[in-house]
């Protein structure tokens, strides 16, 4: 790892997500071992005292069966028995005077207590002490008890093989907790740098397409946990972006292509009028040639502005309720002479109502511009029918022809800004009208739809939704 890896390395999330795991981690060992700790020293100490108390009242019995001299008799041999430096007896008056007791060479430090003494007599019970003796690591529990109405007891015992076992007991966890932090940190070095390997791939793939390849993708694993669906959805929103690049690059071309023609055109026709022009007519044949070129150019720049802001949702909808039904019949009703001149036989067959809510100069647009293309790409002596009818909260306005179809191959594409058929290339056009009549479709909250079979006609079918 270089040096400047080394450097960025406390600023990286895998580096922090490894901080939160080993700091959890000790937090949470820490409790469980106080808590731990804690019951151990509790359970000690309890047993501890059962002990003296037990020792207590077997001293009572004595002292009520056989006398004062016995119970410091059976005193000294036990103080003897479990080591002179491990318990220590004395027998005090309610005074809080000593009158016998066992060997007290090494409890020479500790005396009486007048405090508890004071608490014992006030409640009749036992009252138990810790002390640690100057000098001494160990502690010391004490127990002072009643053996009968006129002789008190002190009993002690050293505590040393208990803190043994908890000096012990601390030094294995200092130890154990030392080597599973470190597990644990590495561990949670591990899994931080498995989390986040999705993300700088993601990283790495956004770099190399900064730098000009949008070709790239980011690998996607079969876990399908979080970082898989970024990667997914990553891949998704480049592919999006591909596909507008794309199209942006084909409308160039297209538009390049349709605004070379007219305005060259109009250049040739001035030229000529300029080089070989005799008389005023001349000149006025131009100037109205011209015009009509500049009409369809500003047409096809209108009717692209208008379909980039529909789609936009810039240009909205009049929100109003229209009756498409008459729109549809004064459709057929306007194209029935060019159907006419052509020898295509149009029908009409239209429901008496049907109400949409939205703009009705933009839903005429939108009926005139399939019905034009279905009356232009008809042949003579075929027909083309026109119906509108209602179907579960939709009115669906269908157009069918028996005309020369369209390719399997070029349907996707047929609603594509600037699309041409090679059957449409010799009609006049911009390819522009199906692109406008479904982004028209779509602004009212419906869509337009395509079936096609070449040489055997297309339907197109308007969807728009019932207005309430």
């Amino acid at each position: 790892m270089s040096f400047g890896k080394i450097l960025r390395l406390p600023h990286t999330l895998a580096f922090r997500l490894t901080l939160w795991y080993a700091g959890i981690f000790a937090l949470c060992a820490g409790v469980a071992f106080l808590l731990f700790y804690t019951l151990i020293t509790s359970l000690l100490q309890e047993r501890t005292d059962q002990e003296l108390f037990g020792q207590a009242q077997r001293f009572s019995a004595l002292l009520a069966s056989e006398g004062v001299e016995a119970v410091n008799n059976s005193a000294v041999i036990e103080a003897q028995a479990a080591g002179v430096k491990k318990v220590f007896f004395r027998f005090l008056n309610l005074t809080g005077e000593v009158f016998s007791s066992s060997n007290m060479s090494y409890w020479k430090d500790i005396g009486v207590d007048v405090t508890a003494l004071q608490q014992l007599l006030r409640s009749s019970g036992s009252v138990f002490q810790t002390i640690t003796i100057p000098n001494r690591s160990d502690e010391v529990r004490i127990l002072y008890a009643l053996l009968s109405p006129t002789v008190i007891v002190q009993v002690g015992q050293a505590m040393e093989s208990q803190s043994r076992f908890l000096e012990a007991f601390r030094r294995i966890f200092i130890i154990t907790m030392s080597f599973l932090i470190v597990l644990a940190a590495g561990v949670g070095w591990f899994m931080a740098r498995r989390a986040v390997s999705g993300i700088e791939a993601v990283t790495r793939t956004a770099q190399k397409i900064s730098g000009g390849s949008l070709q790239e993708r980011v690998p996607v694993k079969p876990r399908g946990d979080e970082i898989d669906q970024l990667a997914i959805t990553f891949n998704q929103m480049l592919d999006r972006i591909h596909t507008l690049l794309k199209e942006i690059k084909e409308i160039s071309d297209n538009v390049a292509h349709d605004l070379r023609s007219p305005i060259t055109r109009i250049r040739g026709i001035a030229e000529i009028t300029l080089t070989t022009a005799t008389s005023l007519g001349e000149y006025e044949n131009m100037a109205g040639s011209t015009v009509e070129e500049c009409d369809r150019l500003l047409d096809m720049i209108n009717t692209m502005l208008l379909i980039s802001k529909t789609e936009a949702g810039v240009e909205k909808p009049a929100h109003q309720e229209v009756d498409i039904a008459p729109i549809v019949r004064q459709a057929c009703e306007l194209f029935e002479p060019i159907a006419e001149d052509k020898n295509v036989n149009l029908s009409c067959r239209a429901a008496e109502r049907a109400f949409v809510l939205g703009d009705p100069r933009m839903l005429q647009r939108m009926v005139a511009n399939i019905l034009d293309n279905a009356v232009k790409y008809t042949p003579p002596g075929e027909k083309v029918e026109v119906s509108l009818r209602d179907n579960e909260g939709w009115h669906m306005i269908s157009v069918k022809d028996t005309g020369v179809g369209i390719s399997e191959s070029e349907l996707p594409r047929i609603f594509e800004r600037f699309y041409r058929c090679d059957q449409s290339r010799s009609q006049p056009g911009t390819g522009l009208g199906l692109s406008l009549a479904r982004a028209i479709a779509r602004a009212h909250g419906g869509d337009i739809t395509a079936k096609s079979a070449e040489n055997h006609g297309s339907t197109f079918t308007i969807m728009l939704p019932k207005a309430a």
